[in-house]
């Protein structure tokens, strides 16, 4: 008896930015495997009977092995299960999600992917801005700010990151984010490009802070925290400041 999968984006962590079809699934589901950014308020929606797993990663902290997490994934569902996968914000960015998808199309087990709100884009709604602009901000792009090890990509393509007519947005990008300013410097984006950190996007403890990417650099060398932020920099990051 094979069961069946559903990820499901969860959003930026506030629960009424679920989905319709995202709170169905939780509530109809025998097991719920979460990331620490979808926990609290959202798993409220859950089934109470519910198997409950954490399986988050954190930077800097003790997190499971992805390995693991499709192995569990793929034993849940093998009971027979309606399993929910739930990650925050949306699925397919910056999940893991492809990994996840192998191991159940390798044990022949049929899933869904249920989109949730992006984080970047619920962001730019906190602060009250839009992402584009015609004829000086026709793109947006988003980029992790680590890979496996923690630090800065070494294969970022920083002509395209570097445009000061794109608005980009940096995924955990808070530990690395002097070193990509230097970096961005180097190939022509001046240090006074606006820039806006939002961290703990859409839940009680959200703060937003606007600077320059050079003045966030600085700041981010000497402190950077632990709550989970995103970094959008671009013509769009002055809109209606103050």
């Amino acid at each position: 008896m094979t069961g069946f999968v559903s990820f499901v984006g969860s959003g930026p962590g506030d629960p009424e930015l679920l989905t319709l079809k995202a709170a169905n699934r939780l509530q109809n589901a025998g097991a719920v495997l979460f990331d620490d950014l979808s926990a609290g308020p959202i798993l409220e929606h859950a089934n109470p009977e519910a198997d409950l797993v954490g399986v988050g990663k954190r930077a800097g902290r003790p997190s499971p092995k992805q390995n693991h997490v499709s192995k569990l994934l793929v034993e849940y569902a093998q009971t027979g299960a309606k399993v929910v996968r739930l990650k925050s914000g949306d699925s397919g960015l910056f999940g893991r999600l492809e990994e996840e998808l192998v191991a159940l199309k390798e044990a022949g087990i049929a899933y869904e992917i249920i989109p949730g709100v992006p984080s970047a884009i619920a962001a730019a709604a906190a602060v009250g801005i839009p992402l584009t602009r015609r004829l000086t901000a026709r793109r947006v792009q988003f980029v992790t700010g680590h890979d496996v090890t923690g630090k800065l990509p070494t294969d970022l393509n920083m002509a395209a990151l570097a445009d000061a007519e794109a608005t980009t947005v940096v995924f955990m990008g808070k530990r690395t984010f002097p070193l990509l300013v230097k970096a961005l410097h180097a190939h022509g984006l001046p240090l006074t490009t606006p820039a806006i950190m939002a961290q703990s996007v859409s839940t009680p403890e959200q703060s937003i802070e606007r600077a320059t990417i050079g003045e966030l650099a600085d700041s981010l060398a000497d402190e950077i925290g632990g709550s989970p932020a995103l970094i959008l920099y671009g013509p769009l990051a002055e809109f209606g400041d103050d």
